[in-house]
């Protein structure tokens, strides 16, 4: 049981048998394959992860022991190249202005397939491009919180752009830092996406799609989905699932919102969060060559 995130009771079983990892001490098996190997990463600053931790990198990696090797170190190293996305930053305290420019929750209940809906909705507050970073980190904040609160299979993106000016809004936006965010979130933490619903009545609507599209791969992009309504939504997420604000039977996003910072500013949940951006790496401890061989075209480090 988690505070505000909610699991079905099938939920661990049926997705470690989408990677056949259901039968008894298979999963353990794996851990400790993925534990072993991080014993050996001599440029790794962490190498205690806790075995959720390690079980849900596999996870995110479809079971995959190989892939999930490469999402770790992949995270590691983000946040030794791009530390301005990280930090031992506050809910409570150093994300005021952001509350009032974008509420950023994740749903309490998973949908009956097991995804984890999130919504960002925005709002008619001016802003300035370089704010954007400060839901950049509060979204990795919850990323973290996810990788050892949560079991899924992955999200679904709801933007809500409903009351916000579009055409002021994507000014403000830095497509590089953008992509960065994005690599981040898809590449280090895993975040799985099996939709991104947007909502805008705009006619630059079609401007804020081919911004993502550009900075997500041809997969993500072909389920980028834009809708006028938050009505529309009612085709793909329960009513059940989603907040008051949606027509929905969920507490309001105001209420989430309230949760969530209560969570993510709890003293178990600030100390966690410097014990994990801890886990960056030693660059000159890494096996020479194998740098430039992963890493040489991520985007925002010295090399690319």
């Amino acid at each position: 049981m988690d505070k505000i995130l909610l699991v079905r009771s099938d939920t661990v079983q049926h997705v470690r048998k989408l990677y056949n990892l259901d039968k008894p001490g298979m999963m353990e098996d794996a851990i400790n394959i993925l534990d072993e190997w991080v014993q050996k990463q001599k440029h790794f600053n962490k190498k205690n992860f806790s075995p959720r931790y390690l079980e849900m990198t596999i996870i995110v990696n479809k079971g995959s022991i190989e892939r999930a090797k490469a999402q770790l170190d992949k995270i590691c190293t983000m946040k030794t190249l791009l530390p301005q996305f990280f930090g031992n930053h506050n809910a409570n305290t150093d994300f005021e202005h952001l509350y009032e420019v974008v509420k950023s929750v994740l749903l309490p209940k998973l949908t009956s397939d097991h995804y984890r809906v999130n919504v960002m909705k925005f709002y008619d507050v001016e802003w300035n491009a370089s704010q954007a970073i400060y839901l950049y980190r509060h979204n990795v904040i919850l990323a973290e919180y996810v990788k050892i609160h949560d079991y899924l299979s992955g999200f679904i993106s709801i933007i809500d752009l409903s009351e916000a000016k579009l055409m002021s809004f994507l000014k403000r936006i830095n497509p590089f830092q953008l992509k960065q965010a994005m690599s981040i979130f898809i590449d280090g933490y895993g975040m799985r996406i099996k939709a991104i619903h947007i909502i805008s009545e705009s006619t630059f609507v079609d401007g804020l799609v081919t911004l993502l599209k550009s900075v997500v791969s041809a997969k993500v992009a072909s389920r980028i989905n834009v809708h006028k309504s938050f009505k529309d939504l009612h085709k793909f997420i329960p009513k059940a699932i989603l907040p008051l604000d949606y027509g929905g039977e969920e507490r309001s996003l105001k209420t989430l919102q309230n949760e969530w910072i209560e969570v993510l500013a709890s003293q178990e949940n600030l100390d966690y969060l410097k014990e994990m951006n801890g886990a960056s790496t030693n660059e000159s401890c890494r096996q020479k060559g194998k740098f430039t061989e992963h890493y040489a075209g991520m985007p925002g480090n010295r090399f690319g």
